[in-house]
């Protein structure tokens, strides 16, 4: 099949999201499609730029900054970033090129109409791929009220729907929300789970052992550090795992919250605790090895169902998890049903570090932790398997 995959984050940028695309743009090519991905760009100096990642073509087009800048700038440049790209599409050599599928990516919900655009040119299905569901998770964090900017983004958002053919979204929880989408006939909604390809093997710049967690067993969180995550439980829970001297915490990531959870750490004299800058992805397998639990946080409030992407590097490298998140959301019953690690619930530093100290004490006694987490990534979260079922979905 000729598709075309929208999105605003890909590779050289370093968010799980970047990560998961281009995996999927090259097991795209390696099944034999032909794959356009079309992504916003504020850093060109012309209206578009072709280029080849490892056999995917690549369109960059002209577009407003949308990234590391204040809310309202960002969303003014997300609502015209849709109608820049169609814009300086009609000036690229793909101009008229026609597609037998239109793949987009949320976040972001701006996308709708230049899905639509294309979609209606070429008279193909459209696949809308759903990793959050916003505004709501921002309402449910106190980001956000239900006034006139809520009513506007839901409004974008009830457009980017009614453009889709199929939705997918990453957990069973998540069907609940689109039921009344799926009322009008020829809709198809189902349940995308999150992938990755295959591991890279590039050698890691950070090396536990020439850190103060070196001999220790090591919980290891790497990834955004941003008010969705709540990650302040996780420094309440070095607080209370501070004597336990065979056990520390690394933190590798960005995020709006990284600077201050690094200086509370330094306030508060945990020698348990390592912050480290962002890696390269390909680095973070290598990294992985040198760590024993992976961590992950969600902020208690979130009411929607979320399957971090940090979950799944964790379980493709055989570490089992340690999870604090919000009541109700289906990672914990996966958690629990394939024994791959603890899960709390209840924003408790007490039960987490109940559930960390039981953790720790049975990756000895349980060998078999890393034999289940690596069954569990090739069952449910292959790139593989993501392709497949969006390729049927617009055949």
């Amino acid at each position: 099949m000729r598709i075309a995959l929208i999105a605003d984050t890909f590779p050289p940028l370093r968010t799980s999201g970047a990560v998961q695309l281009r995996d999927l743009s090259r097991e795209f090519v390696r099944q034999g499609h032909a794959l356009t991905v079309m992504l916003p760009s504020a850093d060109l100096d012309r209206p578009w730029m072709i280029e080849d990642l490892d056999g995917v073509e690549v369109l960059r087009l002209r577009a407003p900054k949308t990234k590391d800048i204040g809310y309202v700038r960002r969303t003014i440049g997300e609502f015209v970033m849709p109608f820049s790209m169609l814009k300086n599409l009609r000036k690229s050599p793909l101009a008229q090129e026609r597609w037998d599928g239109v793949v987009w990516y949320a976040p972001t919900i701006f996308l709708g109409p230049i899905a639509g655009a294309l979609k209606k040119a070429s008279g193909c299905k459209g696949y809308l791929i759903i990793r959050d569901i916003f505004p709501e998770w921002a309402v449910d964090m106190g980001l956000m009220g239900r006034g006139l900017p809520y009513r506007f983004f839901k409004a974008v958002e009830r457009y980017q729907y009614s453009v889709a053919d199929v939705i997918g979204v990453q957990t069973p929880g998540n069907l609940t929300y689109f039921r009344k989408w799926t009322q009008p006939p020829g809709r198809r909604l189902e349940v995308l789970q999150n992938w990755l390809g295959a591991p890279a093997n590039a050698p890691c710049s950070i090396a536990v052992k020439d850190t103060p967690l070196a001999g220790r067993k090591v919980f290891v969180y790497a990834g955004n550090m941003g008010v969705a995550q709540g990650m302040d439980i996780l420094l309440d829970l070095a607080v209370r795992m501070r004597a336990r001297e065979d056990v520390g915490f690394l933190f590798v990531g960005r995020g709006s919250d990284a600077r201050r959870l690094a200086a509370d750490a330094q306030a508060r004299g945990l020698d348990n605790v390592v912050f480290r800058d962002e890696i390269h992805p390909d680095e973070i397998p290598s990294l992985y090895a040198q760590c024993h639990i992976g961590v992950v946080a969600l902020d208690r409030r979130h009411k929607t169902h979320n399957i971090p992407g940090k979950f799944l590097t964790y379980m493709q490298s055989g570490l089992p998890v340690l999870a604090s998140i919000n009541p109700g959301n289906d990672l914990a019953s996966l958690i629990d049903q394939e024994r791959v690690g603890r899960v709390t619930t209840d924003a408790s530093a007490d039960s987490l570090a109940q559930a960390a100290t039981e953790l720790a004490d049975a990756l000895d006694a349980n060998p078999g932790f890393a034999a289940r987490c690596k069954a569990l990534s090739a069952r449910l979260f292959s790139a593989e398997t993501a392709v497949r079922q969006v390729v049927m979905a617009l055949d």
